[in-house]
């Protein structure tokens, strides 16, 4: 079975020749949308390998388009559809994954620090919001030196903090 992460959902059409725009879903987009297959559909289970022909314009204004899809309607037919890259289970895309939220966050030494309750992409670094049992709101920088582990399967992220981060 292949290991999909979606990375981004195709938003509309573009141009005549099957060109598309998408909604990145993840920091590591550019890297993954170049560097690894590609598939598009509705879910994981219904999608089909996809190969990128290219991409054209700069910045936000980038359209995409893949092998096979040359018109506007081929390409108005993946409206809606989400782009997902093949990955391995350690990759660190999985460490800001929608998937997360909810996670318990312990430090390594078994101490609860709160729930995961959304991951803010910064330039610099990602970073962690989580809840505690007062309610406060810590922000925690998803670094590898803070982050150490991250297991999507049980829902755990345990963190070694720096002195101050929790307090």
């Amino acid at each position: 079975m292949k290991n999909l992460f979606a990375i981004a959902k195709i938003t509309r059409a573009a141009g005549l020749r099957g060109e598309v725009r998408v909604k990145p879903l993840s920091r590591f987009f550019d890297n993954y949308v170049e560097e690894r297959p590609l598939y598009v559909g509705f879910s994981e289970e219904l999608s089909r390998e996809v190969t990128l022909d290219g991409k054209i314009g700069i910045g936000k204004a980038v359209r995409y388009r893949f092998k096979g899809v040359e018109s506007r309607d081929e390409a108005e037919a993946l409206i809606g559809q989400y782009l997902f890259a093949s990955v391995n289970e350690d990759d660190k895309i999985h460490w800001i994954s929608s998937d997360l939220l909810g996670a318990t966050v312990l430090t390594e030494t078994g101490q609860y620090v709160g729930e995961l309750t959304e991951i803010l992409w910064l330039p610099q670094n990602d970073v962690y919001v989580i809840r505690d049992g007062d309610n406060r709101e810590i922000l925690i920088p998803v670094i590898k030196e803070i982050v150490t582990r991250v297991d999507l399967e049980t829902g755990l992220i345990l963190i070694s903090p720096m002195d101050g981060l929790l307090d």
